[in-house]
């Protein structure tokens, strides 16, 4: 079996910038935005004879960064390698769009659309597509489903990219204690922070039960253990983990209870969902934490921070990395790490331009750049459930979990 060594990739620092959009209209089962020679340089010595194409997820790619990363990485790079790219927003379905791409001849495919029923086992009595396009690259995000029953990898030309996003999020909960501890300096009167001297208390909104999900909240308690543990303060901690990820008016009125139990955050890890959450912390002059792409700026003061998922990354290494012939390489399994660059947190600048005491909150966003080098570094390790891996409640000893 090929690809034995497993990548962690392009260091860069944990501060994310918001992300550039890319452009284009909607059209059935086929490119929205369709590059056929190159606008950038060429790198010497880079290959030019292939195609690569790019599957956006449902939201497009005008959406607030998770496509538009990629979108845009895809343009600069295939620009630079002078090599034909397509981006494809799917109308008829994935399985169409990518039959579609592999039947035309593109021989990179990246798919950030959560379905890959068609691609791994094949529907509807047809070949699994993976299989009837064995020369062709396949690239899925957020999950591995490319496995046998024995753990063994099914297909050689199908990538998987996780984002070890639980380390972002211990950065979100231990960013989120040192603020709400320092409240009374940093909270004006736009704010009605439940006091410390009140409750001390955090609440967590996922989509569904799943490891993709616990990955993050996991992540988030043990980054809220460390720093109460320093500050020798105990936190509650909310969770409901079966929100769906349609509804906003339902992240509304639970983040409003988790408001009222005494928490002054909720993180939101449940797509639109999450919009009513942001939405109840401008109203309730309260706190949340985003994910996926930088959203600190969708309610401006009330958003600690989002924790990122630089979706840019993995398609540049990766097609990098079929320019040069080195993908054959690279594990099927593909892990991005914080220091990857992949994932991390926002620099909470929006929320800066709203705090009182802006050198205090530059303490304490320093600290929470001093953890996450202890991240990089190994001397951190935190619980990933995209492993398997189960919190130890034993070692949260600072966190009631409700």
């Amino acid at each position: 079996m090929k690809r034995k060594i497993m990548a962690v990739l392009l260091g860069c620092s944990l501060v994310v910038a918001s992300l550039a959009g890319c452009g284009g209209s909607k059209d059935e089962a086929a490119a929205t935005d369709t590059k056929t020679e190159a606008s950038g340089t060429k790198e010497e010595g880079a290959s030019n004879d292939f195609k690569v194409a790019f599957v956006c997820s449902e939201a497009g790619q005008n959406d607030t960064g998770y496509n538009k990363s990629a979108c845009d990485t895809l343009k600069e790079v295939a620009g630079e390698l002078g090599v034909e790219y397509k981006i494809v927003e799917p109308t008829n379905g994935v399985a169409q769009a990518l039959e579609t791409l592999a039947a035309d001849g593109y021989n990179l495919i990246f798919s950030l659309e959560y379905d890959f029923e068609a691609l791994i086992n094949g529907v509807g009595g047809n070949m699994a597509i993976a299989e009837q396009y064995p020369d062709t690259e396949f690239v899925v995000f957020n999950d591995n489903p490319n496995v046998n029953e024995d753990g063994s990898t099914k297909y050689d030309n199908v990538i998987s990219v996780l984002f070890d996003v639980h380390e972002a999020s211990y950065l979100a909960g231990y960013a989120y204690v040192l603020m709400n501890e320092n409240q009374a300096a940093l909270f004006g009167s736009d704010y009605a922070m439940t006091p410390i001297e009140t409750s001390r208390a955090a609440g967590f909104a996922g989509g569904t039960n799943s490891n993709g999900i616990l990955v993050y909240s996991y992540g988030f308690i043990e980054g809220i253990e460390k720093a109460a543990e320093e500050l020798d303060v105990t936190y509650d901690y909310y969770a409901k983990y079966d929100t769906g990820f349609s509804d906003s008016a339902t992240g509304s009125t639970l983040a409003g209870t988790f408001f009222e139990n005494g928490a002054n955050i909720v993180f939101a890890d449940c797509g639109m969902v999450g919009d009513g959450i942001t939405s109840k912390a401008k109203e309730t002059k309260k706190l949340a934490i985003q994910v996926d792409a930088n959203l600190d700026d969708t309610q401006p003061g009330y958003v600690l921070t989002s924790v990122l998922k630089i979706t840019g990354v993995p398609v540049e290494t990766i097609t990098r990395a079929y320019a040069d012939g080195t993908i054959k390489d690279m594990d099927n399994l593909q892990s991005y790490n914080l220091e990857s660059g992949a994932t991390g947190i926002t620099d909470m600048s929006v929320l800066r331009d709203h705090v009182e005491d802006q050198a205090l909150f530059d303490e304490l966003v320093q600290k929470v750049n001093d953890v996450a080098e202890q991240i990089k570094s190994g001397e951190i390790v935190v619980t990933n459930a995209q492993n398997g891996e189960t919190l130890d409640t034993a070692a949260v000893t600072h966190v009631n979990i409700k």
